[in-house]
């Protein structure tokens, strides 16, 4: 091969080299959810949007593509005073997202570090007006104002920001065990009334159903008491019928009286009898009811019947009256 082949191959190599490298500097793909700030010969000249396109090579220069998704970032403790002088540190997490990546890259350096400095001087500033009580039940406040002054400063960023939040928030060692302590106090003061509580409705139930129990006892009671009312009335009354229709002669009474005595005398403790005053009355007419009648003839054949002994009284009990 002589010199001029050569050089045509040097001349065809370093073209194809050169449309290479101008296709390469032309052709740009956006990938989804980053753009893309383009400069023509320093100034800006255009936003690139995902997907293809086509630059001046030499002439347009690409600078780092800008991320358009939500972001959290998460930045260390930062030491803030409360109102009440009291020293405490607080982790936030902040939530934002480029919104203009023309603003996010002239109007601010560093964006995120800016927004991390905002952050720490914003929270110093709403948390020095509280004190450590309101700082640790006001969390939704302090988020609040937060973002409100956040969206605000970062807007002419192109930075939105949409939420702040207060990870933790660590007061000193020494005052952890004093509201430790408290708390502890708290606790056992609510265990305390609730017990007192519980006794106190326990008591006043239980109270309630003896009284209920002895409502119903008594009434029970004076139901019974009244149906044994009934029917002794009713066996009275049924015995005073039934001696009314069988029209008792003087000789069964006597009889009916004599058969009342043992039971009169049942138990072991009866020391003394109650004889009723008509047994001597019932008696004489059993009495009579054997003696013949006066004047009438003694029977035929019959031998006069011997007086009788007198009965001698029987222990326990009274001789009959006359």
């Amino acid at each position: 091969m002589d010199v001029s082949g050569i050089i045509v191959t040097i001349v065809v190599a370093a073209i194809v080299i050169f449309v290479i490298v101008v296709i390469a500097r032309s052709v740009r793909i956006i990938p989804q959810a980053y753009a893309g700030v383009v400069e023509r010969l320093g100034r800006y000249h255009k936003t690139l949007t995902p997907g293809l396109n086509l630059l001046v090579p030499f002439i347009d220069r690409l600078r780092p593509l800008v991320d358009m998704r939500e972001q959290v970032v998460s930045f260390p403790p930062q030491p803030v005073i409360t109102e009440d002088n009291l020293v405490v540190s607080i982790d936030t997490v902040v939530y934002f997202q480029v919104t203009d990546a023309r603003a996010a890259t002239y109007e601010i350096a560093n964006y995120l570090g800016a927004v991390e400095q905002l952050t720490t001087t914003t929270l110093r500033n709403v948390v020095g007006g509280l004190n450590l009580e309101e700082a640790l039940t006001s969390r939704d406040n302090i988020n609040g104002q937060l973002r409100i002054v956040l969206d605000e400063a970062t807007g002419k960023w192109g930075i939105r920001v949409s939420r702040v939040e207060l990870k933790a928030i660590d007061p000193p060692i020494s005052i952890q065990d004093s509201m430790e302590k408290q708390m502890r106090a708290e606790r056992d003061r609510r265990a305390l009334i609730l017990t007192a509580e519980g006794t106190k409705q326990s008591a006043i139930l239980t109270a309630e159903g003896q009284r209920q129990a002895a409502i119903l006892q008594a009434e029970g009671d004076a139901k019974a008491a009244v149906l044994r009312a009934q029917g002794e009335a009713e066996a009275i009354l049924t015995v005073f019928d039934a001696i009314h229709r069988g029209d008792a002669d003087p000789k069964l009474l006597g009889y009916q009286y004599l058969q009342m005595l043992p039971q009169l005398a049942q138990g072991d403790a009866n020391k003394l009898w109650v004889i009723p005053s008509e047994l001597t009355e019932a008696l004489k007419g059993i009495g009579r009811a054997f003696t013949p009648a006066a004047g009438a003839p003694p029977a035929t054949g019959a031998a006069p019947a011997a007086a009788a002994p007198p009965l001698a009284p029987q222990p326990g009990t009274f001789p009959p009256q006359a």
